[in-house]
């Protein structure tokens, strides 16, 4: 069999990981370059410096190619992810007219306000670093998630007058819309010589970062959930029609096209909270992870894997980031004992996870009508047959990881291969792409100790603690 191999680009909130897959799946190469700090210039404003997503692209592009060690031409295409609901505003030539705005920034919640000049174009992360990669102006219209004039039955920009003027973006400051799959432009000279990856190459667009880690773990039916362990935490399931009038999910564009994806409400800094606890921690946990050889992470597992399940009692509630409508919210750890430590800390907030998605997964599934069968756990997150364990146990049902657990540079590859005639259908190429790496059953004697957790306590957290919240918040925001 011919040697085909396909880059799959993931542009997060923390990193620019470029991957590069054959055609079963398997990775061949990788670079990964680490973003710069986000730049907060004053409370609500979060931003990427300088032209920092492109940068690291463009070095992590580099890194994946110098571990490839086949002919660069055996590559014969490039899928482009990255992470969702940022706002890209860009000058006519296609470079920045100012830095790229995250999604944790407020004004990504609310519609775009026209007031810098050298703007002619509002796009997402993957529309500029697409057009940078082709020089042309597309986008799969899966990734104008949140303020944008969006037709979601069409999949296409809006026609409705009223829509545009709610968003404010009129319609020659969009990129042309296209859909998942489909092939966006070729690598250009000037962006082969900036990131190594060899000029002509197809560019195949994808959905936002969510949704083709959704394909790329496997989602194919409606009875199983991918859990993302990301900077955001979601949990998605693959549906067939919009919802009317949804309560406890929303839908959005499937990278499968013609289907979308049912998605819970999520955790903001969900993964983020785990790193930020790591990081308290500085050299002394560290050094300690070094003498036995491990990771700070691993070493931390390692420690916690002696908690007994439910952290006799300590309950962490994920809320380092509020929401915008409730601004109130705050972090919570409930229930310290003496005997405590960071293993139980932590161990604490591996479950404040768990409980959380599993919560908005009922809610989910009693809307939609249908029962969940199983999760498939995505993201670096995955790699700890603890949190693997603790999923398995509060949700009760098995919970599956992957060998890729790269899942949105994989659903990219995906993409891709589907884009190029390789594969005859997205169910097809999942088959024959995403390999199931180890399945945890849940123990019953902690799935019955969770179950009690948490419908007598941790699901009517909030109940008690939002007043004394709001109490505390108008205290610090209250006029003077």
């Amino acid at each position: 069999m011919e040697k085909k191999y396909i880059v799959g680009i993931d542009v997060g909130s923390q990193s620019a990981k470029v991957l590069i897959y054959d055609l079963k799946g398997h990775i061949a190469a990788k670079g990964k370059k680490k973003l710069a700090p986000m730049h907060l210039a004053e409370p609500g404003i979060v931003e990427h410096p300088g032209d920092d997503l492109w940068e690291s692209l463009s070095e992590a592009c580099r890194l994946a190619l110098e571990d490839f060690k086949e002919d660069y031409s055996t590559i014969i295409g490039v899928g482009i992810g990255g992470i969702r609901c940022c706002r890209v505003l860009l000058k006519k030539d296609g470079t920045l007219a100012q830095p790229v705005i995250s999604w944790m920034d407020a004004r990504t919640a609310v519609p775009y306000e026209h007031t810098n000049p050298e703007v002619a174009y509002v796009t997402s992360t993957t529309g500029y670093l697409s057009c940078r990669l082709t020089g042309e102006f597309k986008d799969c219209i899966g990734n104008a998630f949140g303020e944008w004039p969006v037709d979601m039955e069409t999949w296409n920009w809006s026609e409705d007058e009223e829509v545009i003027r709610k968003y404010q973006i009129p319609r020659e400051m969009l990129f042309e819309a296209v859909g998942p799959g489909e092939i966006l432009g070729h690598v250009t000279k000037a962006a082969s010589e900036k990131t190594g990856l060899p000029e002509g190459l197809p560019v195949v667009s994808v959905t936002n970062d969510k949704a083709v880690e959704g394909l790329g773990a496997g989602l194919v039916n409606d009875q199983t959930a991918v859990i993302s362990l990301g900077t955001y935490i979601t949990l998605m399931i693959q549906g067939k029609e919009l919802p009317k009038d949804p309560k406890a999910l929303w839908a959005i564009i499937s990278s499968v096209p013609g289907k979308y994806l049912y998605e819970s409400y999520g955790i903001r800094r969900g993964m983020w909270t785990v790193s930020w606890f790591r990081d308290l921690f500085g050299d002394g946990l560290m050094q300690e992870a070094a003498k036995q050889g491990l990771s700070p992470e691993e070493l931390l597992n390692k420690k916690a894997e002696k908690v007994p399940a439910g952290s006799d009692g300590l309950m962490t509630v994920l809320d380092w980031l509020a929401n915008p409508w409730e601004p109130y919210k705050k972090g919570i750890m409930i229930g310290f004992g003496a005997h405590m430590d960071e293993a139980y800390m932590y161990r604490s907030i591996l479950e404040g996870i768990a409980y959380t998605m599993k919560n908005n997964c009922d809610a989910m599934c009693e809307e939609l009508g249908k029962p969940l069968k199983e999760i498939v756990i995505s993201g670096g997150g995955s790699n700890s047959d603890l949190f693997m364990q603790i999923f398995a146990d509060i949700f009760n049902v098995p919970a599956k990881r992957n060998v890729v657990n790269e899942s949105a540079s994989l659903g990219a590859v995906i993409n891709t291969a589907v884009a190029l005639g390789e594969y005859e259908s997205y169910e097809k190429a999942v088959e024959e792409m995403v390999e199931i790496k180890d399945v945890f059953m849940p123990i019953e004697k902690n799935a019955q100790l969770y179950q009690k957790l948490n419908q007598r306590a941790y699901k009517n957290m909030a109940n008690y603690t939002d007043g004394v919240l709001k109490e505390i918040y108008n205290v610090y925001n209250e006029d003077v």
